[in-house]
């Protein structure tokens, strides 16, 4: 009997589950550090106000 063309790749013995996309040694927990704005510069600012529009969003679309 002759194979078909997608017969040998069949799921037999393959692993099912997945390996997550950030190793978990690599994630960091979602906590704000506070920092100094006399030290902070225009990048940190920058940075600070799309988070801080970013929480926004988040609450807002949480809300509706």
């Amino acid at each position: 009997m002759l194979m078909g063309r997608d017969e040998h790749n069949s799921g037999k013995g393959k692993r099912k589950q997945r390996l997550p996309q950030t190793p978990t040694d690599q994630k960091h927990p979602g906590i704000d550090v506070e920092f100094s704005e006399e030290i902070a510069d225009r990048e940190d600012m920058e940075a600070l106000e799309r988070s801080k529009a970013a929480d926004r969003r988040a609450h807002k679309k949480s809300n509706n």
